[in-house]
């Protein structure tokens, strides 16, 4: 019989982002529900996403090798 330790532990894997996803996506539409009748506030949480997505790109960028 194969040994699927790799595959179990990369299923795992898969399943602990999906779940921080998940999570992630239903907090952001919480806070944007609860922003959306404060565009100062709800801009504030754009910028702020913003950030965090060109930080995440420049990682992804500097941590790709060259194809």
């Amino acid at each position: 019989m194969a040994d699927l330790t790799a595959l179990t532990a990369e299923v795992a894997r898969n399943t602990e982002v999906d779940s921080s996803a998940i999570a992630l996506l239903n907090g952001l539409a919480a806070q944007i529900e609860a922003l959306k009748t404060d565009p100062v506030a709800l801009q504030a949480l754009a910028d702020t996403m913003k950030g965090s997505s060109d930080a995440l790109a420049a990682a992804v960028v500097a941590n790709t090798p060259a194809a």
